[in-house]
C-alpha cells in the first residue's frame, strides 16, 4: 500500500513538473516497430539543455557540464516502475558493449526517498554495484518531461539533446549499440570539421 501511495504521489509530482517541449517531441505517426530501439526519436538538430544539478551516490551535486566532451545517455527511472527496473540490467551492460571512453550512461533515480530506498532495492536484485544518480526533488523535470518513465535522453559532447525515448528500450539490442556508435562518429566528424575551420 505504501509503495503504491509513494508511486501515486511521485506520478502526480511528475505531471506537475514543467519541462518545456522541444522540437521532435510532437506525437509521431504510428508505424510498425521492429525493435524497441526504433522508438528512439532523433531530433532534427541539437537542442540546448540547461545544466540542472542532480546528486551522485555520495550526495555530491553533478550536472551535465561535467561530462562535456562525452556523448551521454541519461536514463530516468524509479523502483516503483516495473519497465524501468526491467531496463536496469541491460543498462548496466550497455557502456561496456559500446566500448568507448567518450560515452557515459547516467541512470538517475527519481525515487522520493533517494538512496535510502534505492540501495536496498538494488541489493535485493543482486545489483549492489550498479552506479545510479539521484534526483528525488525531480529538478531535471525543468529540462526533461518526466510524466512518463522510463525515459532516456541522449546528449552530444556539447551537452545538447540529440535524441530521446519515453518508454522501455531493450538496451541489449545490437541496434542500440549501432545508434550510439553513430552518434559518437558524428561527434568526432564535427570536432574534426571545427579543427579544420580554425
Amino acid at each position: 500500500m505504501r509503495s503504491t501511495l509513494v508511486g501515486f504521489i511521485a506520478a502526480t509530482m511528475l505531471l506537475a513538473g514543467g519541462a518545456q517541449a522541444y522540437p521532435g517531441m510532437e506525437k509521431q505517426d504510428k508505424t510498425q516497430v521492429q525493435s524497441s530501439v526504433d522508438l528512439i526519436s532523433v531530433l532534427p538538430k541539437p537542442f540546448p539543455i540547461e545544466a540542472v544539478p542532480f546528486k551522485d551516490s555520495k550526495g555530491a551535486a553533478v550536472d551535465f557540464s561535467q561530462y562535456k566532451g562525452k556523448v551521454i545517455m541519461v536514463n530516468m527511472w524509479a523502483t516503483w516502475c516495473p519497465p524501468c527496473v526491467r531496463e536496469l540490467p541491460a543498462l548496466s551492460r550497455f557502456t561496456a558493449k559500446v566500448g568507448a571512453d567518450d560515452f557515459e550512461v547516467l541512470p538517475v533515480s527519481i525515487d522520493l526517498e533517494g538512496d535510502k530506498q534505492v540501495e536496498p532495492f538494488l541489493k535485493s536484485l543482486g545489483m549492489e554495484n550498479f552506479n545510479t544518480y539521484y534526483d528525488k526533488e525531480q529538478k531535471l523535470g525543468q529540462v526533461f518531461p518526466l510524466d512518463t518513465i522510463p525515459a532516456t535522453f541522449i546528449l552530444n559532447r556539447e551537452g545538447e539533446l540529440i535524441a530521446f525515448v519515453r518508454t522501455f528500450v531493450d538496451w541489449d539490442d545490437d541496434k542500440a549499440v549501432t545508434l550510439i556508435k553513430g552518434f559518437l562518429a558524428q561527434a568526432t566528424e564535427t570536432e574534426q570539421e571545427k579543427d579544420q575551420a580554425e
